[in-house]
């Protein structure tokens, strides 16, 4: 019987106000895809600071403001050196007033976008419904 390897990562949908505009951070990974923050949970480490650690590591976002009752969980499975795993990624969602990004060498680039420029620019469906579950959040 074959066991899959299982990674447990946490992430944020990351935005930042622009006068009246939301705009929200997108890190391009070297992969070639455009997503949110995330990384892997570290030893006896809580969510959100699993999350606070990748923001600062990814982007050198420091000031993050959680908004509280926003907690979404996704699944999938990818391919590393031939290997199927499963993943499950927890995001949560967060302010911040930080503007000038310090990406990490995990990344090639970012953008901060409107909602519709980030549903256009993020690769996979599964952050798409995340963010659209946010900016619905974000509007009740």
């Amino acid at each position: 019987m074959n066991i899959i390897p299982q990674e447990s990562s946490r992430g944020a949908v990351i935005f930042r106000m622009e006068g009246r505009e939301r705009l929200y951070l997108l890190l391009h990974y070297e992969a070639g895809h455009w997503e949110f923050v995330k990384g892997k949970r570290e030893a006896g480490e809580e969510e959100k600071d699993t999350v606070v650690r990748e923001a600062r590591e990814e982007t050198g976002i420091v000031d993050l403001r959680f908004i509280d009752g926003f907690r979404e969980r996704i699944e999938y499975f990818y391919r590393r050196e031939g290997q199927t795993i499963h993943k499950e990624v927890v995001f949560f969602l967060a302010e911040t007033k930080t503007r000038n990004i310090t990406l990490s060498d995990e990344h090639i680039g970012f953008d901060w976008l409107d909602y519709d420029g980030a549903m256009k620019r993020l690769t996979f469906e599964n952050a798409k419904n995340v963010l659209g579950k946010a900016e619905e959040f974000l509007k009740n």
